[in-house]
């Protein structure tokens, strides 16, 4: 791939999807490309780069997906799930009798998502209901969150062996999350670089591991999507290399343990300007 073709790919990637692919990431596009090349019948993943220029939205749309970040596994860090119980939970359940609503974004294959229904399972009170929603930009993710059915490699990446006895059932070769989880979450596809489609309001939004894709006007235009779309006095959960601080004043910082979480102002947060371009 010469180096005009890299930043043109590059481009693409930063305006449809925010991520900064930077010179010296060759490689990762040629591996990620490869597959796509193969499968849309080009000879190498420089004529599938020329193709983009004049190909259709639905090859770009293959690419940009290609190359997004799929990294995830089960209760991934620990510490943000303990906050949700010992922290969140505690609060939301003070503020309402609804169902707790919980937001996945960026949820990769659903890892995530059922990491945080399991935990809703064992933490809240009998009778108290719960809705996540968990989105990707990649459709082939979002299938296979929607399957709920993983691999014996898969769930062994950080699933406790009484959740899987207790939470998932056989299916074939593979593990099946149990239907009375699996009916309080749904998957759409959500591009967080451009206006969020209709959605109801969430206690809590995971957004784990997804900034540092991103650049700082990026990450500011993003918290201000996701603002909107917490209930007064939210709760984010970012990443463990990731914070508002010096990117967005409103939310405030909570340390809690060996982690941090923010939380969104208890006024109404209508006031706040809609962002809707990275």
């Amino acid at each position: 791939m010469t180096p005009a073709l890299f930043g043109y790919v590059a481009d693409l990637v930063y305006r449809e999807a925010g991520m900064v692919l930077r010179p010296g990431k060759e490689y990762l596009v040629e591996s990620r490309l490869k597959p796509v090349a193969k499968l849309t019948g080009h000879d190498s993943v420089g004529s599938l780069a020329n193709a983009l220029r004049t190909g259709t939205a639905a090859l770009r749309t293959q690419v940009v997906e290609a190359l997004t970040i799929n990294e995830t596994s089960w209760f991934r860090d620990r510490e943000p799930f303990a906050a949700l119980t010992d922290t969140i939970l505690p609060d939301v359940l003070a503020q309402s009798t609804r169902p707790v609503r919980v937001w996945s974004a960026a949820c990769s294959s659903g890892q995530e998502p059922y990491s945080i229904a399991i935990t809703l399972e064992k933490a809240l009170p009998p009778g108290r209901g719960y809705q996540i929603m968990g989105s990707d930009l990649s459709e082939e993710m979002l299938r296979r969150s929607r399957a709920g059915r993983f691999n014996q490699l898969e769930v062994n990446r950080g699933l406790p062996a009484t959740d899987l006895v207790t939470y998932f059932q056989r299916a074939g070769a593979e593990w099946e999350v149990v239907p009375r989880i699996r009916q309080n979450l749904s998957f759409q596809r959500v591009n967080l670089c451009a206006t969020l489609p209709p959605m109801p309001k969430f206690d809590v939004v995971f957004l784990r591991n997804v900034l540092i894709y991103f650049e700082p006007e990026t990450k500011r235009a993003v918290l201000d999507r996701v603002r909107q779309v917490l209930n007064p006095g939210g709760w984010l959960l970012l990443g463990a290399a990731e914070s508002t601080v010096g990117i967005d004043s409103v939310f405030e910082r909570v340390p809690v343990g060996r982690t941090a979480i923010y939380r969104a102002p208890a006024r109404d947060r209508q006031m706040v300007k809609e962002v809707t371009q990275c």
